[in-house]
């Protein structure tokens, strides 16, 4: 259903041709740009005023073409195809215009109304690139605009052209776009066969598709079709389907021919290649034998000025900030003569438990900072490529390590960002194995556990918890790839995008999505959470509070054996594992509440030096970094595979690879005689 107010501008382009970069310009919405395929794994809307009307602008997924290979390619194709855009903005990345343009045809096969968003025509100069947009335009029957959109340059043109061609009657291209003879013969053979039949889809698109063995469309067909005509479309499909991958290969070529003939004197190159920047750094960065040795030492160094600046710089000015809000509030409470309850609830619950998770803060915001960095550069998207040989030796391709990194961030968007994957097996692999990749949510976990016991090693530490995910990852992948998933490893084909310097914009953005979602989180599921757990913890009454005769006290005495093996069976970590599960965060929150209503006053970090040891510490962390998964995650799972089996499956198999990591590290050194 079209939006009533506004008319509709759908972006569609590859990854990494700017186009979500493009719709936060436009928009001014503050969404997540990144350098990698599958950022966008779902449809973003935002609005924007131009000559006193407002327009409402989808970005759609990345995708290199609109077949039927992965989610993100339906979710685009669907809803070009619905007529809910008026106009179809295609971002085209200038300095592979060829490869890009392979798009743009397939969107002007659909009969839409396309203009074309020539972007980041400046890299294209620098490598000595021209275009002869006009005549680029009468080739391919749509208007093309040179843009910069990082810069905001030739955006409002950009509009002006949208607006001007939503508001022309539809004209479709004068001359169909031919395949070859063979193939133009058969597209109208079909052609013929659909005439007059209440097809969704235009009847020659939709018979190119057919061609293209699209079992999409042709279950489509099928459904629209009578008996009769169903018998008469399925006689003339079968003697085509004998020429089907002949014909399919045919319409590939014949797209790339009209792309050719498109740039063929309206696109300039130099003679010789230039040899950019990137082409230096990648031979050293994406080295066979160094790529891999240097991602790691890289991301050591993330964490090694994280911890200098985070915990020795800004950490102890938030730790005084939170004690400062905490003393000021009770002193307003007892002005007010509240109630005792009120007052223990606010130094316990509120200050004890999401004070003890808002103090981790900076270097929440210093990690993400320098993430975006890396993101904004390009770097990032050389984890999987450098990354293709190890993920091979486990079954899976370079492409599946891409919702991993993504899951670094948090494990929702990871577990969506797997649409980018073409096949169903890769796909449910790298659903099921993304929880265990260190989630912000996390990072307050270890943050809190490495100031109390490895202060003077907080990086490698830290480091080590990220690298041990990545491998139990790996590990399980190539375990159910063997077993309830087995098939072939799919092709690995990805773009690296040239590195470019970083925009403050784009960084602080990604740093604050990250941060956002983070207090967001503290202020809702974390302070709920809290609140009911110190409930649970002062009942019933006439027992100590926060003693093991609690609520609490008794539901965590009652989970505790199931970690007693791993050193840490006393109830409020039982308690604060448990309340994991609804937000990782809360573990913290969870902890920094009893630990603060036993003894008042009691700052977070004693308290865990009194109650564990370093290994019982790490056994901890370990358990946290394997162990079930949040509830937003599960219940993302559950949406992506299309079944609650599955989400029910990475609850319970991921708590015991975490119960049985957690034991082993405690058992093999308690044997060892680590204290």
């Amino acid at each position: 259903m079209k939006h009533q107010m506004s008319k509709i501008i759908a972006l569609v382009g590859n990854p990494n041709s700017g186009k979500t970069t493009l719709f936060n310009a436009l928009t001014g919405a503050n969404h997540h740009v990144g350098n990698w395929p599958g950022v966008t794994v779902e449809r973003k809307e935002g609005q924007f005023r131009f000559g006193g009307d407002v327009y409402t602008v989808v970005d759609l997924p990345g995708i290199y073409s609109l077949g039927a290979f992965s989610e993100d390619e339906m979710v685009a194709r669907d809803f070009i195809l619905s007529g809910e855009p008026d106009v179809v903005i295609n971002v085209v990345d200038a300095t592979n215009i060829e490869r890009n343009l392979y798009l743009t045809t397939q969107l002007l096969e659909m009969g839409a109304k396309v203009v074309v968003a020539l972007n980041m025509v400046d890299e294209a100069s620098s490598l000595s690139m021209s275009f002869d947009t006009e005549t680029l335009a009468k080739r391919l029957g749509a208007p093309v605009v040179p843009t910069v959109a990082s810069k905001r340059k030739g955006l409002d043109d950009l509009v002006a052209k949208a607006v001007e061609l939503m508001q022309a009657s539809p004209q479709g291209r004068k001359q169909p776009l031919s395949y070859g003879e063979s193939v133009d013969v058969q597209v109208t053979r079909l052609q013929e066969v659909l005439a007059g039949k209440k097809l969704a889809y235009p009847e020659r698109w939709v018979a190119v598709k057919l061609l293209e063995g699209d079992a999409h469309v042709r279950s489509m067909v099928q459904a629209s079709l009578t008996s009769h005509e169903l018998q008469e479309f399925e006689r003339v499909y079968s003697e085509l389907a004998a020429h089907g991958s002949d014909l399919a290969l045919e319409i590939v070529d014949g797209r790339y021919r009209f792309v050719h003939s498109v740039t063929n004197g309206a696109v300039n190159r130099p003679k010789e290649q230039v040899l950019t920047l990137t082409d230096h750094l990648d031979r050293v960065l994406t080295h066979k034998y160094w790529g891999l040795p240097l991602f790691a030492l890289i991301m050591f160094t993330v964490f090694q000025l994280t911890f200098a600046l985070g915990q020795d710089v800004f950490g102890e000015w938030v730790a005084e900030g939170v004690g400062l809000v905490g003393g000021a509030l009770d002193g307003l409470l007892l002005r007010m003569n509240a109630p005792e309850w009120l007052r223990a609830y606010t130094a316990e619950g509120l200050v004890g438990g999401v004070g003890a998770v808002l103090e981790f803060i900076p270097l929440i915001v210093i990690l993400y900072t320098l993430m975006g960095l890396l993101e904004d550069s390009g770097y990032m998207a050389r984890a999987a490529y450098v990354m293709d040989n190890t993920m091979r030796s486990v079954g899976l391709q370079g492409k599946t390590f891409v919702p991993l990194i993504v899951g670094f961030g948090c494990n929702v968007p990871g577990v969506m960002a797997t649409r980018t994957l073409e096949n169903r097996r890769d796909r449910m692999i790298a659903i099921l194995i993304n929880p265990f990749m260190s989630c912000g949510a996390k990072i307050p976990i270890y943050l809190a556990f490495i100031a109390a016991f490895f202060p003077a090693h907080g990086a490698v530490v830290m480091f080590s918890l990220y690298v041990l995910g990545i491998l139990v990852a790996l590990l399980m992948g190539k375990i159910l790839g063997n077993t309830l998933f087995k098939g072939e490893v799919s092709h690995f084909l990805m773009e690296l995008p040239p590195y470019r310097i970083p925009t403050i914009r784009n960084v602080v953005r990604n740093m604050w999505d990250n941060v956002a979602g983070f207090l967001v989180r503290a202020g809702t599921v974390i302070f709920l959470v809290i609140s009911l757990l110190w409930v649970l913890a002062v009942l019933p009454g006439g027992v100590e509070p926060y003693g093991s005769e609690s609520v609490l006290g008794r539901i965590g005495t009652l989970i505790a054996p199931i970690f007693a093996p791993a050193g840490f069976g006393n109830w409020q970590a039982s308690v604060g594992l448990f309340s994991g599960i609804a937000a990782k965060e809360a573990v913290v929150a969870t902890l920094g509440m009893v630990y603060a209503g036993v003894e008042e006053g009691v700052e977070l970090i004693s308290a865990l030096q009194g109650a564990f040891t370093p290994l019982t510490a790490l056994s901890f962390m370990i358990m946290t970094l394997l162990y079930t998964p949040c509830v937003a995650t599960l219940a993302t799972i559950r949406k992506e595979t299309g079944s609650a089996k599955w989400a029910l499956f990475s609850a319970i198999y991921s708590f015991g690879i975490g119960w049985l990591g957690a034991v082993l590290v405690f058992q093999v050194g308690r044997l060892l005689g680590v204290g």
